[in-house]
């Protein structure tokens, strides 16, 4: 110590909070007693070693002929989320006035409890040197944050594996105040050489009980998803009780749904079933060998995946409260353990087997480790912690304009003909277009969508594209809070209650929104078209079908039923011609594109289409498009069946103004054009005269659908409301 320039022994202080902590510090507590010429031992006892409902474990420390210089009630009672957050505070509160006292050179805490969080916060704050014990490991639960914010505030770190130390240099954390050491714990483990265990098997279970023949069963609540825990360990206690073999059950720790799990084992009378012993606590030289020779463990303790593995003993670990972390073989994962059965069956394939001895976590020589490395800690070193980060690139100055024009969304248009999907930047610029006939069948045309958006996104990399997340239009009804096509028009076949969000959402690992064409377009019209700073409009679609949208004061309504805006099936006669929907006399009867196309077809069928200037090759399918050639080359029956679909779709539009009453109408779509004229011209004549002034227009858009989609997206990042 004289070498690293410290002149007094180093005074060390080791808090425990609970019987799981307490197993890793003992023997680092046991190391720094038997050295007194180099080290001054000071021992606080906080946490759920007080209390009685967990076995006032702290007389376990007494009983290993340690003092305890300092006793702090910490823990608030009500075993949920707040009763953890008021003994985190309790603890901040009670701290500083211990740590004053004792004035410790280092503090030596474990893990990823929330009373080690406010350990290390009360020393970080005071100046005090932290060794943090167990850093870098991966649990999987809160614990992870909680133990990496332990991380940051320590200025050593002890841990067990060598994927722990990489990922505390990932972190940042200075190389040089790293030590692997492998678990204290393991010192005791492989040094255990206590050959009575039979008569600690028939103290805990009962004499009957042979090795390899019981259960130790040791399972906690998960504090961020308390409810399905404790549902877990109710289908856990339902197995154990039907596999019928002799199960030591532990009571879990104080953590938040604990108090519920008890309840359960009441509920179920595991306190007096004949297959049980329910216990608080066990020492750990006796839990060493209870679970060395047990025929499984389950549950989801960390012990069971760390230091279970040094005797090969069958575990099966529940949940996801322990899946990051490093096995050995001998563990069994039933992450979703939703049925009693699934548990069940874990049990019959692990129970009874012996696995090869694991030594992921130590090698049973961490504790000289560690007393070296706190021996080589410098006191007159700069406490000011230091972190190692990776090098930058020199900033380069950027302009605001190009920042938003490379942030872009990428849109998908699924149309009755094609599917569609663009990278489209912030200015709504379509940087890049992909375009495919759309499938016939769900499969197919899922699989496409995934292929397409994968592709558009790593193609977005190249032309410096950050991809912020995936708008879909698509024509039907659609659930846009859950991402859900409800019912597909007929122009797209099997395409209904498809769940649109979650595949694509996990395949890019980006959000994704859908929402209606007609609601998209005027999604568009409202970020990049006429509708810009309008608070009301009405967009209609005049294509292949007739949809739209309506924004009132700014908002896109959507209806109680997602069925708002359904602007085609506005009826406006009573015996008209038959609708793709079923009814009569719609708007999209008499002016969507399959309307005129219908009628085209009549008009061919009779030789009454073609006029003077107009051919058709043999082959060719009858459109919209040669109706409306023919009227311009004046065949006066085209003109008639235009000039009664822009009627139709004139008073819809009147219809719809008397409705919502909007500023404007903007038509989209590629009949827009071809209807604006008669559209006014109706309105002049059918509209009440309040609101005969509203502004007709022709959209400037020239694709409105993937803009629209983009918008989706573009308008949530930005913070905008729709």
């Amino acid at each position: 110590m004289e070498k690293n320039g410290n002149n007094h022994k180093l005074r060390v202080c080791v808090a425990t909070c609970n019987r799981a902590d307490y197993s890793k510090l003992a023997p680092i507590m046991f190391g720094i007693k038997a050295e007194p010429q180099f080290f001054e031992l000071d021992v606080v006892v906080l946490g759920s070693h007080l209390i009685d409902d967990y076995g006032n474990t702290y007389r376990m420390i007494e009983q290993d002929d340690f003092d305890i210089h300092t006793r702090l009630h910490t823990i608030v009672r009500g075993e949920d989320e707040a009763a953890m957050v008021e003994s985190v505070g309790l603890a901040l509160v009670k701290l500083p006035d211990v740590l004053n006292r004792l004035k410790p050179d280092i503090m030596i805490v474990h893990g990823d409890r929330f009373d080690a969080l406010a350990l290390a916060t009360s020393a970080a704050l005071m100046n005090i040197r932290i060794l943090h014990i167990e850093g870098g490991e991966v649990s999987g639960t809160i614990d992870d944050s909680i133990r990496h914010a332990i991380t940051k505030l320590a200025h050593y770190h002890v841990c067990c594996t060598r994927s722990a130390e990489q990922h505390l240099i990932a972190m940042c954390e200075d190389h040089d105040r790293i030590l692997l050491a492998g678990c204290p714990s393991y010192d005791k483990l492989l040094s255990a050489k206590n050959k009575d265990y039979m008569s600690i098997i028939s103290m805990w279970l009962g004499e009957d009980v042979k090795t390899r023949d019981y259960i130790v069963a040791l399972q906690h609540p998960v504090t961020t998803d308390i409810k399905h825990s404790i549902k877990m360990f109710e289908l856990t206690l339902d197995a154990l009780i039907s596999f019928n073999k002799r199960t030591l059950v532990l009571f879990p720790n104080v953590d938040a749904g604990s108090k519920e799990m008890v309840r359960v084992m009441r509920k179920k009378g595991i306190e007096h079933h004949p297959n049980f012993r329910a216990v608080k606590h066990v020492p750990f030289d006796q839990f060493i060998q209870l679970v060395a020779h047990a025929g499984c463990m389950i549950g989801n303790s960390s012990c069971g995946v760390r230091e279970v593995g040094a005797f090969g003993t069958p575990v099966i670990n529940l949940g996801t409260r322990q899946t990051g972390r490093e096995t050995g073989e001998n563990v069994l994962h039933v992450r979703d353990a939703d049925t009693q059965d699934k548990i069940l069956h874990a049990l019959q394939l692990q129970f009874g087997k012996q696995y090869p001895c694991s030594k992921i976590y130590g090698d049973g020589n961490a504790v000289p480790r560690i007393l070296k490395f706190l021996k080589s800690i410098d006191l007159k070193e700069p406490l000011q912690k230091k972190f190692c980060f990776p090098p930058v690139k020199d900033n380069i100055s950027q302009d605001i304009d190009h920042i938003l024009e490379t942030q872009s969304a990428l849109a998908v248009d699924l149309g009755g003909t094609n599917l569609r999907v663009a990278i489209v930047s912030m200015k709504g610029e379509i940087v890049k277009k992909y375009t495919q006939l759309n499938p016939k069948t769900y499969e197919d045309r899922l699989a496409l969508i995934l292929k397409m958006c994968v592709e558009a996104a790593s193609e977005a990399v190249n032309v410096n594209c950050r991809i912020l997340g995936v708008g879909i239009s698509t024509g039907g009804r659609v659930n846009p809070r859950e991402g859900i096509v409800l019912h597909s028009t007929k122009l797209i076949q099997e395409w209904s209650s498809v769940d649109l969000r979650t595949p694509i959402s996990d395949a890019l690992h980006l959000p994704v929104w859908v929402d209606n064409d007609g609601n998209c377009a005027a999604l568009a019209e409202r970020k990049f078209g006429h509708g810009k700073g309008i608070e009301n409009f009405v967009t209609l679609i005049t294509g292949t079908g007739i949809g739209g949208g309506i924004v009132h004061q700014h908002e896109l309504i959507h209806g109680s039923s997602f069925c708002a805006a359904e602007l085609g099936h506005i009826v406006v006669s009573l015996d008209g011609p038959e609708c793709l929907c079923g009814s009569q006399g719609c708007i999209e009867a008499y002016a969507s594109g399959i309307a005129l196309q219908r009628e085209a077809k009549k008009l061919h069928d009779d030789d009454l289409l073609l006029v003077e200037g107009m051919s058709m090759k043999e082959e060719e399918i009858v459109s919209a498009a040669h109706l409306i050639q023919a009227a311009k080359l004046g065949n006066t029956k085209a003109e008639s069946i235009l000039r009664t679909a822009g009627t139709a779709l004139g008073l819809g539009v009147v219809n719809i103004l008397h409705t919502v009453n909007p500023s404007l109408v903007i038509l989209s779509g590629v009949l827009a054009n071809h209807y604006v004229s008669a559209v006014k011209e109706v309105i002049n004549r059918q509209a009440l005269s309040s609101v005969k002034t509203v502004d007709v227009v022709v959209s400037n858009l020239a694709d409105p659908a993937l803009l629209g989609a983009a918008s989706l997206v573009l308008d949530y990042t930005t913070r905008r409301i729709y």
